[in-house]
């Protein structure tokens, strides 16, 4: 069983944050690996190929980019509030006036980063290969996750969104916030449109939301242990209207057949309120991690096996982040919020920390689309 990277130039790898960055702790952690062939071939003074057969258990590629600080700065404006009572966190991110022309290609190493696994697994999924020496060019209209419809990559693009600004910002806590690998390949609804699609050129359609946690990051302690979980809901809206945000949040109105009352179901609000303290997430990535970094994430799995098991759980302190992300409304006063910042919401009733993070973006589709375009073309 091996893993393949080839790349034309070296030093254009390096930016896009592979080459032995790929693997936990970068190099240190190839002497782990049972046996590693590294085979380099010079022309022009430049390495043109670099390739990394793991064989055995193998080292496979994590979520290692990361975020691009400077392009962020540049990119938003950054409206920070101070903590509510020590719990309550909120963060206004507003896209500048002039976005610069390589936006895209700046933000493309983290994405491609976020999808790098659920990339490799789906593409064994539907029966691709992704060697590079494979002759398969007229897959590549197949892969994840450029071939999904673009309300999909709207829903991709919030969630990766998520673990940008949570590992780039400081929110509620001051905790310092690691992203080991995100957890898209467990979209079920996508895994059965590309293995449907792959076979039948007929069958492209809407995709379903994946179900569960939309984004998990972790606190480790100096010991790599667990000590506290950011659970995060994340957003797309391609305008972030008063009533869309209020739709958003509550929920759509329904009527009751028999008495004609109309009440609010689900939201933002109804959902995370009702969370468990360690969703089913924890559980997806923790498998992750056993798959992906057994050895450099051991002392993480066992501690989400202690909080995970149904008797006598030990507790892991948790955050909750709601991400909302979206083209702003035609009229908005300078620095003015979707969500009240200066109390905690009235809805919020969970009993854990609360970060709230508003992207502000004008039209957000074209800045989507660049990104997802570029991905893996570059």
């Amino acid at each position: 069983m091996g893993y393949h990277l080839n790349f034309s130039d070296f030093a254009a790898a390096s930016e896009r944050c592979f080459v032995l960055a790929d693997f936990p702790d970068q190099c240190e952690k190839i002497p782990a690996c049972d046996k590693i062939n590294l085979l380099f071939k010079r022309q022009a003074n430049l390495i043109i190929a670099y390739r990394i057969d793991c064989i055995g258990r193998g080292l496979k590629p994590m979520h290692d980019c990361r975020p691009p600080s400077r392009a962020l700065s540049r990119w938003l404006q950054n409206f920070e509030s101070d903590p509510v009572d020590g719990r309550y966190g909120h963060l206004l991110l507003v896209e500048k006036p002039a976005r610069d022309s390589d936006l895209g290609n700046q933000l493309r190493p983290y994405f491609e980063s976020a999808h790098r696994d659920a990339r490799e697994f789906f593409a064994g999924e539907i029966g691709i290969s992704l060697h590079p020496d494979a002759d398969e060019d007229d897959d590549a209209s197949l892969l994840y996750p450029g071939c999904l419809p673009d309300t999909a990559k709207r829903g991709l693009f919030g969630e990766v969104m998520a673990g940008l600004v949570t590992e780039n910002y400081e929110f509620v806590g001051g905790h310092e916030w690691s992203v080991p690998i995100f957890l898209f390949r467990y979209h079920a609804d996508v895994e059965k449109y590309l293995f449907d699609l792959a076979r039948d050129a007929e069958r492209e359609r809407a995709v379903f939301g994946r179900l569960g946690s939309d984004f998990i990051g972790l606190k480790l302690d100096d010991r790599g242990a667990v000590v506290r979980l950011i659970v995060g809901e994340a957003k797309w809206r391609g305008e972030l209207s008063d009533a869309e945000v209020e739709t958003l949040m509550l929920g759509k109105w329904k009527t009751n057949k028999r008495n004609g009352q109309r009440t609010r179901r689900g939201g933002i609000w109804a959902e995370i309120n009702r969370d468990i303290d360690v969703p089913h997430g924890v559980r997806q990535l923790q498998r992750l991690l056993r798959e992906r970094d057994r050895d450099g994430h051991a002392a993480a799995i066992v501690s989400m096996d202690k909080a995970l098991v149904l008797r006598n759980p030990v507790p892991i302190a948790r955050t909750n982040l709601i991400m909302i992300v979206g083209n702003g409304k035609a009229k908005r006063g300078e620095g003015e919020a979707l969500l009240t910042w200066e109390t905690i919401p009235e809805e919020y009733t969970s009993p854990h920390d609360l970060q709230v993070v508003e992207v502000i973006l004008k039209d957000g589709e074209d800045l989507i689309d660049e990104i997802y375009d570029l991905l893996w073309k570059v």
